[in-house]
């Protein structure tokens, strides 16, 4: 195999490929759905609280994290539907490590989300206590 020399139109191509997947993702996944709500409201809620730049980075790679799980997810589903169009056992075990594997991710988003933006929502709750 002969290696293609770099070109800025190659990696244009490129780029469009993985705008055209998280694309699909979004179009085709509801949990993505709601991952990007989830996403708006803990930007949103991490601009007003005023987050640090340390608090920023964990918050943003607990947000990456959870994507690129989901985003992996489907493209291992999208994989196994093409390999077994009929249903398998093994196939759906396996639909459920992928799953189970966002919700992991998931899981660790929510423990950083409550020790990074808990202390603040508590100080913008305490007027109300």
């Amino acid at each position: 195999m002969t290696k293609q020399p770099f070109t800025v139109r190659a990696r244009i191509r490129s780029l469009i490929y993985a705008l055209r997947g998280i694309w699909t993702m979004l179009r085709s996944q509801h949990n993505a759905w709601l991952h990007g709500l989830a996403t708006g409201g803990v930007v949103a809620f991490g601009i007003y609280a005023g987050l640090g730049r340390q608090e920023w980075c964990w918050i943003v790679l607990a947000i990456v994290t959870v994507w690129i799980a989901e985003a992996l997810n489907t493209a291992f589903e999208f994989l196994a539907d093409v390999a077994s169009p009929d249903y398998h056992p093994l196939v759906r075990r396996a639909k459920d490590v992928s799953a189970g594997a966002v919700l992991i991710s998931v899981i660790g988003a929510i423990v950083i989300g409550v020790l990074i933006l808990g202390p603040h929502l508590m100080r913008r709750l305490e007027p109300f206590f």
